[in-house]
């Protein structure tokens, strides 16, 4: 009897050594909240986050009244360049490593239309997130709302730490 107790003592423990660990406790930022979790993108999302993102100013667009954006592959070219460049200067603004302006990046992709406005953003939120927090701002939302804009470009840069550098571009 003590034999079979002791053989089943071993197969609980041995059982229980197999559970899987606690989830670590998740890590706080300096004031007390929660480290957000990046937004990981794949190379296969591209086109669906720029649809998505496109659908989703349209939609603001229609409400305010102002027509509908196409993608432009030039604008969004410029707002690709611009990324990078953000991720390789590590700070969110709107002039580049060598100087350009938004102006200078969308006439070097060969855009012959008129700049509207550039909308940027430095975060590890969604691309839905960044378009809300842009609409909460004044300056960044008429550029999203202009009624003179007739197309954008979107693009986006990812760091290995998950932190996503956003560029919009618009132009008529």
């Amino acid at each position: 009897m003590t034999r079979i107790f002791v053989l089943l003592m071993t197969a609980v423990l041995a059982l229980s050594a197999c559970a899987a660990p606690p989830p670590p406790a998740p890590k706080l930022a300096a004031d007390g909240k929660p480290l957000p979790r990046p937004y990981r993108i794949s190379p296969g999302e591209t086109r669906e986050i720029r649809f998505r993102m496109l659908d989703s100013v349209n939609s603001l667009r229609a409400a305010a009244g102002a027509r509908p954006l196409i993608l432009d592959e030039r604008l969004t070219a410029a707002a690709a360049t611009h990324s990078r460049d953000m991720s390789v200067q590590e700070r969110p603004w709107h002039f580049g490593s060598d100087g350009s302006s938004p102006l200078d990046r969308v006439r070097r992709v060969g855009y012959r239309g008129e700049f509207i406005g550039e909308t940027i953003s430095e975060t590890y939120e969604t691309e839905l997130e960044t378009l809300a927090a842009w609409m909460e701002n004044d300056v960044t939302r008429r550029v999203i709302l202009s009624r003179d804009a007739r197309r954008m470009g979107f693009a986006w840069h990812q760091d290995p730490s998950g932190k996503i550098w956003w560029t919009m571009t618009l132009g008529a």
